[in-house]
C-alpha cells in the first residue's frame, strides 16, 4: 500500500521569515551585548566621548548614555529595548543611562551560558526578579536620608550628589563651579515640576568660568527695527506688559473691495489704518508699562513710538521665553490692549540689556515669583556647549530627584559591590537552581566597578579583589568603600563626598532588570515581509507615474 503524503499546511505568507527556539534567544542576547560594548567605555569619571556624525551633517561629541543610544540608528527588535531603557532612565532620574544599558547586557551575558545549557528562561527570570526586589530592598536600607538639614547643609550635600553626576561629563574639569550653579537654579524653581522654568542659553566664546546663573530670564536681544537703539536699555522696578499680539501698520487684505463716491474719501481710509495701531500703541503707554514685550512683531512705527516716550520694546519673542518672563514676574499674556489692569503686568527689581559675548541679551532680574533661573553657558566649540547643556540637564534633574527623595548611596561601584556581595550571601542560603542564578546576578552587578576601573586604564581585577576583600568585614564598615578614580586603589566614597540619589540606583536596577528579563522572554521572531514589500511598492508610486511604470501602450517585455 503506497503511503500517503500529508499535505503540507502553509500557516503565514510566503517569504515570512520566522525563527524561534534557542538560537533566536541567543542571537538577541548578541545583539544585545553589541549595543552594550558600544556605550560600555563611557562610563564614569575618566569614561571616553563618542562622535556620532548623522546624514544630516551634523556631528554630536557626548558621552551621556541615553544621548548616544537615541542617536544610534538601532533596527534591530531586541536591542531597541536598551534604547527604551535609556530614554526612560533619562526622562525619570536624569542620570545613570550608561549605567542602566551596561548592567542590562551583564544580566544577559550571565544568562548565556545557563541558556546555552538548556536552563528554561522561564526559571532565569523567577530568579532575577527575586535579586532585583532583594537588592532594592537592601539599598533602601543602605541609604542615607539629608532630611532636616538646614539650607545650607543641604545645599552642600545637593552640590556633592550634583557634582558626582557632572564628574563624568566633558565639563567635569570646572564640576565645582557648576554643581553649585545647578543647585542654586533647581532650588530657585522649588517644587515646579516645569523643567523648562530653567532657561539654557547657549553664547559661543569665552571660557566655561565665563558662563553665569541669573536668578530671572535671560534671552537673547530679538529683531530689532530702527529706533530700537534710541531705547532706554535699563529700567528699576519696571512694569512690564506682554503681549501676543501684532503691533504693526497692516493694510487691508489685497482682495478687499471698497467703493467710493469721492475721491476724497480715500484719505480717511488710509488714515482709519493709522488710526488703529496709533490707538493701540497708545493704550500700552497708558498703561504705564516701561517694557514690552511681544511674541509676535513690533514694527519700526512701534518702535520708534515707544522709543519717543522712553519705553523698551522686544517683539518675536518666543513662547518659551515669554512663559518664563510671565512666571517670573507675575505678569499675564495679553491678547488685547483694551482695559490693561495693572493686575495683568509683570515686575521685577531690574531690567537691563547687556552685552555677553557676541549677543546682546535682554535680563530681568529680583522676579517676585521668583520661580524660573536662567543659566547662560560658554564655551569654545558649538559642540562642546551642546555637550555641557546636556550634562547640566543630567544634574539639574539629579538634584531635583534628591531634593524631592532625599536619601543618598555611595557612589563608585559601593552599592554595586555591597549588593553584590549581600545577594551573594543570600543565594547560599538557597537550595536548588536558582542559587546559581541570582550568584550570577550578583557577579553582573561587579560590571560598574569593574568598568570604572577599566576606563580609567587601572587593573580592574586587582581593584575588584581589594573591594570584595573589604565588603567582607563582619562588621560592614567596608559597606561604603568604592573605586578611587584618582589613586587607582579603593576608597570611602561616603567621606570623598562621591554621592548620587537611592532613585538612581532603584530605578537603573529595576530598568535593566525588566529589559533582561523581557529579552529572555521571547523565543520567536516573526518577520512579516508584507509591510517591507508594501513600503517598496508604495516608494516605486511615489516617484511618478511617468517613471519606469508605463512604458507605451504595445511594448511587450
Amino acid at each position: 500500500m503506497i503511503k500517503q503524503q500529508q499535505p503540507q499546511i502553509i500557516l503565514l505568507k510566503e517569504g515570512t521569515d520566522t525563527s524561534q527556539g534557542k538560537p533566536q534567544l541567543i542571537s538577541n542576547i548578541n545583539a544585545c551585548m553589541g549595543v552594550v560594548d558600544i556605550v560600555r567605555t563611557t562610563l564614569g569619571p575618566r569614561g571616553m566621548d563618542k562622535l556620532i556624525h548623522d546624514e544630516k551633517g551634523n556631528t554630536t561629541i557626548s558621552n551621556d548614555g541615553a544621548t548616544i543610544m537615541k542617536l544610534l540608528d538601532i533596527i534591530h527588535p531586541a536591542a531597541k529595548i536598551l534604547v527604551d531603557i535609556a530614554k526612560s532612565q533619562d526622562s525619570e532620574v536624569g542620570d545613570g543611562t550608561t549605567t542602566v544599558v551596561l548592567l542590562a547586557g551583564e544580566f544577559l551575558k550571565e544568562a548565556k551560558p545557563y541558556i546555552e545549557d538548556g536552563v528554561h528562561p522561564q526559571n532565569l527570570i523567577r530568579s532575577y526578579r527575586t535579586a532585583s526586589t532583594l537588592a532594592i530592598a537592601k539599598i533602601k536600607e543602605l541609604a542615607v536620608s539629608i532630611e532636616g538639614k538646614s539650607l545650607e547643609e543641604k545645599k552642600s550635600l545637593l552640590a556633592k550628589c550634583a557634582a558626582t553626576t557632572l564628574s563624568s561629563k566633558l565639563i567635569g574639569g570646572e564640576k565645582d563651579f557648576f554643581a553649585t550653579m545647578v543647585v542654586d537654579a533647581a532650588l530657585v524653581i522649588g517644587n515646579d515640576d516645569r523643567l523648562n522654568m530653567i532657561g539654557i542659553k547657549k553664547v559661543p566664546g569665552g571660557t566655561m568660568r565665563d558662563s553665569f546663573l541669573v536668578n530671572g530670564v535671560a534671552f537673547k536681544k530679538t529683531f530689532s527695527y530702527a529706533g530700537f537703539e534710541q531705547q532706554p536699555k535699563k529700567f528699576v522696578n519696571p512694569k512690564i506688559l506682554l503681549l501676543n499680539i501684532e503691533l504693526e501698520l497692516k493694510s487691508e487684505k489685497e482682495n478687499a473691495e471698497i467703493r467710493l463716491s469721492d475721491p476724497l474719501q480715500y484719505q480717511s481710509i488710509v488714515d482709519a489704518e493709522w488710526n488703529i495701531i496709533y490707538d493701540k500703541l497708545d493704550k500700552c503707554v497708558k498703561s504705564g508699562a516701561k517694557v514690552v514685550l511681544s511674541r509676535l512683531a513690533i514694527g519700526d512705527l512701534a518702535t520708534q513710538y515707544f522709543a519717543d516716550r522712553d519705553i523698551f520694546c522686544a517683539g518675536r519673542v518666543t513662547e518659551e521665553d515669554l512663559q518664563r518672563v510671565a512666571a517670573a514676574t507675575g505678569g499675564n499674556v495679553q491678547t488685547t490692549v483694551n482695559n490693561v489692569i495693572d493686575e495683568v503686568m509683570g515686575s521685577c527689581e531690574l531690567f537691563e540689556e547687556k552685552q555677553v559675548g557676541n549677543e546682546r541679551f535682554n535680563i530681568f532680574s529680583g522676579c517676585p515669583s521668583g520661580r524660573t533661573a536662567t543659566i547662560v553657558l560658554r564655551g569654545g566649540a558649538d559642540q562642546f556647549i551642546e555637550e555641557a547643556e546636556r550634562s547640566l540637564h543630567d544634574a539639574i534633574m539629579i538634584v531635583r530627584r534628591a531634593l524631592r527623595n532625599s536619601t543618598i548611596v555611595p557612589g563608585g561601584g559601593a552599592i554595586d559591590m555591597e549588593l553584590s556581595r549581600y545577594l551573594r550571601q543570600h543565594s547560599r542560603t538557597i537550595a536548588g537552581k536558582s542559587q546559581l542564578f541570582i550568584n550570577s546576578y550578583a557577579k553582573s552587578l561587579e560590571v560598574i566597578p569593574r568598568q570604572l576601573c577599566d576606563n580609567a586604564g587601572f587593573d580592574a581585577t586587582d581593584v575588584l579583589n581589594k573591594l570584595r576583600q573589604k565588603h567582607a568585614l563582619p562588621s560592614g564598615e567596608g559597606a561604603p568603600y568604592g573605586v578611587d578614580i584618582n589613586t587607582g586603589g579603593i576608597a570611602d566614597s561616603f567621606a570623598n563626598f562621591v554621592w548620587e540619589p537611592a532613585v538612581v540606583k532603584i530605578n537603573a536596577i529595576n530598568a535593566a532588570t525588566e529589559a533582561a528579563c523581557l529579552v529572555l522572554s521571547v523565543d520567536e521572531t516573526v518577520k512579516n515581509p508584507k509591510s517591507e514589500s508594501a513600503q517598496g511598492e508604495a516608494a516605486m508610486v511615489g516617484r511618478g507615474r511617468g517613471g519606469g511604470g508605463f512604458r507605451g501602450r504595445g511594448m511587450r517585455r
